[in-house]
């Protein structure tokens, strides 16, 4: 059987999150056609986790010493949220060790992490999404102009982090200072984005060879200012409606755009889209290319909303990957 990693952990904010995310994904793999192992990392520390026991990685060429013997791994499955699992860099890495993986590649991550660079490209090709304006650490901006071009409200957020953590919704021109301030602890570059009044959507897309599933269309009512860290992970805080009590026809809508962002950022594995609506307008907001995977998490419950199997997609993504992937040598 192939050995296969769940690297988990990494250096964000979002680092419990992601432990969370890779313990259901390793329990979900199926452990009859998989040897499936957790790989915790954060900075230099890679260790593959087994109870109590702890095995260093040797990142030369991705394996592990136990009892002796050593591993290989032959497929990494990754669910590191914010750096370096979403933003290219661990994929960068293991195209170099030549080992598959589930999930987009560097590109991809590397564009969708930085939500003002993305935005402009779907942009370019159509997809409405928010105005916005980009703020630089150490680059001083006219607080009045922000306001004159993009109004009050307005979100600030970081432009290359996760979602979850540094948002806020500035209601008056002396509250921005502050939120810009926040936002850049968690990266120098900050992006002010118009709001847009309407319903909030997501979306999950998985396409892996043959297999392509367009999971059903959640709508999100937070009973906070916004869909921060503790309303996607409180129940308390948000209702998240799934499947979306929408016509059929807005939620194929919402099913193909979502479709065509994938192909156009050249997606692969399990993607999540998020989207504001205003009337018979749909706005993009961002692109998860390594969402949440949390047994609360919005994937597992759109599967199941489905009627579909989480662990058979999991093996179908890494079966059709090894299958396409040239060995190494």
């Amino acid at each position: 059987m192939k050995n296969v990693a769940v690297i988990a952990g990494g250096d964000s904010a979002e680092y419990e999150v992601s432990i969370r995310s890779g313990n259901h994904v390793y329990e979900m793999l199926d452990g009859e056609r998989f040897n499936k192992f957790l790989v915790v990392i954060r900075g230099l520390e890679w260790n593959v986790v087994e109870g109590e026991e702890r095995y260093p990685v040797d990142r030369n060429d991705f394996s592990f010493a136990r009892g002796g013997e050593r591993v290989r791994f032959d497929f990494a499955y990754i669910t590191v949220h914010g750096t370096p699992g979403e933003n290219g860099l661990l994929q960068g890495y293991l195209d170099m060790a030549r080992v598959p993986y589930g999930g987009c590649g560097v590109l991809c991550s590397a564009l969708t992490f930085d939500k003002y660079t993305c935005n402009a490209y779907l942009r370019g090709h159509g997809v409405k999404v928010p105005d916005s304006l980009l703020l630089r650490r150490g680059v001083a901006y006219d607080r009045q102009e922000v306001v004159d071009t993009l109004g009050l409200p307005c979100f600030v957020k970081p432009n290359a982090e996760g979602s979850s953590f540094g948002i806020a919704k500035v209601k008056a021109l002396d509250e921005l200072e502050d939120a810009v301030a926040r936002a850049m602890g968690y990266c120098p570059e900050v992006l002010v984005e118009e709001f847009i009044d309407g319903r909030e959507f997501t979306c999950g897309v998985v396409k892996s060879g043959e297999m392509v599933a367009l999971l059903p269309v959640a709508e999100v009512i937070s009973k906070r200012e916004l869909f921060d860290f503790q309303a996607k992970y409180d129940p308390a805080c948000a209702e998240e409606i799934i499947p979306a009590r929408v016509p059929e026809e807005f939620s194929d809508r919402l099913k193909r755009l979502s479709s065509a962002i994938y192909d156009l950022l050249r997606c692969e594995g399990i993607v999540r889209v998020d989207y504001r609506v205003r009337g018979d307008e749909i706005f993009m907001l961002e692109v998860n290319t390594t969402p949440g995977m949390t047994s609360n998490s919005f994937i597992p419950k759109m599967v199941t909303a489905m009627n579909g199997c989480l662990r058979e997609i999991l093996s179908a993504i890494i079966e059709n990957k090894l299958r396409s992937f040239a060995p190494r040598g």
